[in-house]
């Protein structure tokens, strides 16, 4: 996930995970968990901080530097846009399944295999041969970076009193938006002065660093109970899940907005550093500082939600991303930044109440749902990475901007469609009452 998520599913998802009768809820069921002011649980809200920083710094390390892979290694836009996308896609799909080993294994042990797993390709990245090399490396890099997002909500959930949760998801989510902003400054500034490969080298000791720091700090898992979870259940509460109309709408709107986003940033770099900007390769990582809009938007989706209701926070959200992309046409840098600021505030928000919506929505297995809809955001990174880029080469920047506004377009129609529907469930409702039950509110 770009880094950003407002842990309301994450809160919600832990509360799905089964609870063995030995550790059932009672009176003090949560007195031995980790509270603020205890040394476990600084320690625990530092060490998932730094795992949070490493997925994301490493999943999006080559997004800023993708205009010097094109220009080093003889490939197209398009080509080198795998770097990001097969990183993004691997994730995409592991995800689920390996929430479903987490419950085997430890969310413990699967986070600290899979950050062990990325970093050690992270420090054979730079050695890469060739563009063919790197993309499959990064495909596995992805996979193994899945059990960080897979496990690590659960992990807080089980390990952490209630009343603490938000506070050290809150760390979490800063980390991984931390991580992901500065993987790419980092790359950018570096690959500057020393070319693309020391940039991964860079961002491989980071993660090195990192990796270290959350080994060294995380506490013992002490309330993991394991679980099997067979396949035959997993693909029945997918399933299920799927044939869920709301829930398969708000799959489909976090992935159009992320379809839009992964287009955006992954072409933005080819823009600036082109005529008639010409702007270095650090200056142009340094762009991605705009993704500190998407904290302040994140947050003010709640207040958004809370005055104009779900879909009215959709439209608004669909509106100022549309509105962005559309600015981003001019010819002028201060207006491209002010597109940028849009775009990243109407896709935060957008991924805020679609990715908090699927929790409220999902009447069981909380925890599937939430990894479906990671699955779906990270396919559409992905398709909108690649197939930016490839629009990109074909018919340059307003291209890139006709797939962004097609696919806001797409999110919007799902919104009107929703929208159409609960008003025709709502009159229903008023004829006969009783009929109606709470379709509406699902709606």
């Amino acid at each position: 996930m770009p880094p950003a998520d407002t842990g309301a599913s994450a809160i919600r998802a832990g509360a799905s995970t089964p609870v063995s009768p030995q550790t059932s809820p009672g009176p003090d069921a949560d007195a031995d968990k980790l509270h603020p002011g205890s040394n476990g649980y600084r320690r625990m809200s530092f060490a998932l901080f730094s795992a949070g920083l490493a997925t994301f710094a490493l999943l999006y390390s080559t997004q800023a530097l993708l205009p010097a892979l094109t220009t080093d290694l003889g490939v197209s836009p398009g080509r080198a846009s795998w770097t990001v996308s097969a990183a993004t896609l691997g994730l995409a799909l592991a995800v689920l399944p390996l929430s479903a080993l987490s419950e085997r294994f430890g969310r413990q042990t699967l986070m600290t295999a899979g950050l062990c797993v990325a970093t050690a390709l992270a420090v054979l990245m730079p050695l890469a041969p060739g563009i063919g090399t790197l993309v499959a490396l990064r495909a596995v890099q992805g996979v193994a970076l899945a059990c960080v997002p897979a496990s690590a909500m659960a992990f807080l959930a089980e390990e952490v009193r209630p009343r603490a949760l938000v506070a050290a998801i809150g760390l979490f989510v800063a980390g991984n938006s931390i991580g992901g902003m500065s993987g790419r400054i980092v790359t950018g500034w570096v690959s500057q002065a020393w070319g693309w490969r020391a940039g991964l080298a860079a961002v491989a000791a980071m993660a090195v660093l990192c990796t270290v720091a959350y080994r060294l700090l995380v506490p013992r898992a002490r309330h993991f109970a394991a679980t099997r979870v067979s396949p035959r259940t997993l693909a029945h509460t997918v399933a299920e899940h799927l044939r869920d109309p709301l829930l398969r709408r708000l799959y489909a709107i976090g992935g159009l907005f992320m379809t839009v986003f992964g287009a955006v940033y992954t072409v933005i770099g080819y823009r600036l550093v082109g005529e008639p900007f010409n702007l270095p390769q650090g200056v142009v990582g340094s762009i991605f500082l705009i993704y500190l809009v998407g904290t302040f938007s994140s947050a003010a989706a709640g207040r958004l939600v809370a005055r104009l209701g779900r879909r009215g926070a959709l439209y608004a959200a669909v509106t100022t991303t549309a509105s962005g992309l559309l600015l981003s046409l001019a010819a002028a840098l201060p207006a491209i930044l002010a597109g940028l600021v849009l775009i990243t505030a109407g896709f935060f928000a957008g991924h805020a109440v679609a990715s908090s919506s699927v929790s409220r929505a999902a009447r069981t297995a909380r925890a599937q749902a939430s990894a479906l809809y990671q699955s779906a955001y990270y396919v559409g990174s992905s398709l909108g990475g690649t197939v930016g880029a490839l629009a990109f080469h074909a018919g340059g920047w307003p291209a890139t901007v006709l797939l962004g506004l097609l696919a806001v377009l797409g999110a919007a129609g799902i919104t009107v469609y929703a929208t159409r529907k609960a008003l025709a469930e709502r009159r229903a409702r008023a004829v006969h009452p009783s009929s109606c039950g709470t379709a509406a509110a699902r709606a």
